[in-house]
């Protein structure tokens, strides 16, 4: 089980902008500015070898890459959205040409795609790791840029639902306290067993702050890390029998799709909290309504959901219920960071140096 990226493995929805710039136009679509120096090939030709090393970028139409001009000046930049080609007629162009990829958002890269691009070494983001590993390509993800702004974000959920934040801020807002007096209680933080799923960059951090919190961490991942000073579950079931709280922090695969079941949400119990950052299909969403609505589980806190950026209506008048638009990720300083990675992470490459934040 691996961490969530981001997000390396926790989902950022693009890149964030410099702060003057507001999100709707750094998420727009590009014009193509005078600094960027991008490839357009007529469909059934072939381009001049390039002077600079060649790095794919790979996205969705919707996103873009802020620092694409910061790039261009050491690299040429393939972008197949900025040619009238097909994307496969794009790469059988220019496929061969390329040895560094760049992923950007949620644009999954499948292994057909990948035997495009015979040429490739590193690939810098999301991406089909078994194919990967098999090639012998280099693989580096965006996790330590992200794992401390996620891990923050993780721990103000829990605390907003274990204290009622939230719910006492729109109790104040409604005159409520005004007209029927005291707020139910909430509950301490400290002294819960907290239990993360996924003790990556991410997981790991969490773990760091709940620990000063004087909580007792578990964990659960892919295989036992050696180095963690918590204990280790082999199996969800056993994790969740011993934890008060669930914390996801895992990327979201096969192996790892509605790992929250409705199994484990009754071992974890009427007083367990579940706190997802990581993906939204990690939880089974339809079961998870119905615990939450019938009081099987003290509360979540999600940023989250299987359909975004669709919630199920149920959770809106639910107190104990933590909502948030899928934003643990962004933050200016931590866009910054990833921009720095990736920058770095390609020039490292490119001159034969050690990569960072290797997968």
């Amino acid at each position: 089980m691996s961490e969530s990226p981001e997000k390396s493995e926790r989902f950022s929805p693009g890149f964030m902008p410099p702060e003057e710039r507001d999100k709707e136009s750094w998420l727009a679509e590009e014009e193509g500015g005078a600094g960027d120096e991008s490839v357009d090939a007529p469909p059934g030709t072939r381009t001049a070898p390039h002077d600079k090393p060649v790095v794919l970028l790979h996205r969705l139409q919707s996103f873009n890459l802020p620092f694409k001009g910061r790039l261009s000046d050491h690299y040429t930049i393939l972008d197949p959205w900025s040619s009238p080609d097909l994307p496969d007629s794009f790469l059988a162009c220019h496929g061969p040409s390329v040895r560094a990829l760049l992923c950007v958002g949620p644009s999954p890269l499948p292994s057909s795609t990948l035997r495009l691009l015979p040429c490739l070494e590193l690939v810098v983001g999301h991406i089909d790791l078994p194919e990967c590993r098999r090639r012998g390509i280099s693989v580096t993800n965006a996790g330590p840029a992200f794992s401390e702004d996620v891990a923050d974000y993780a721990v103000g959920l829990l605390l907003d639902v274990l204290r009622r934040v939230s719910a006492g801020d729109r109790h104040v807002r409604s005159r409520q306290w005004a007209k029927e007096g005291a707020f139910p209680l909430g509950s301490k933080l400290g002294g819960k067993r907290v239990g993360i799923v996924g003790l990556g960059n991410i997981g790991s951090q969490v773990a760091k702050r709940l620990t000063a919190f004087g909580c007792e961490i578990a964990y659960i991942s892919r295989k036992e890390k050696p180095s963690a000073p918590f204990p280790y579950y082999s199996t969800i079931l056993d994790l969740a029998a011993n934890s008060d709280i669930l914390v996801l922090c895992c990327a979201l695969t096969d192996d790892t799709h509605h790992i929250i079941n409705r199994d484990v949400m009754t071992v974890l119990g009427k007083h367990g909290v579940i706190i997802n950052v990581g993906r939204g299909a990690l939880i089974d969403e339809k079961e998870l309504v119905q615990f939450l609505v019938g009081g099987d589980l003290r509360g979540a806190g999600l940023d989250v959901f299987e359909d975004e950026p669709n919630v199920p209506k149920e959770l809106f008048d639910l107190d104990n219920v933590v909502l948030s638009p899928h934003v643990a990720a962004t933050t200016p300083e931590s866009f910054q960071m990833l921009e720095d990675l990736v920058v770095s992470n390609l020039k490292a490459f490119f001159t034969n140096k050690p990569l960072s934040a290797l997968v």
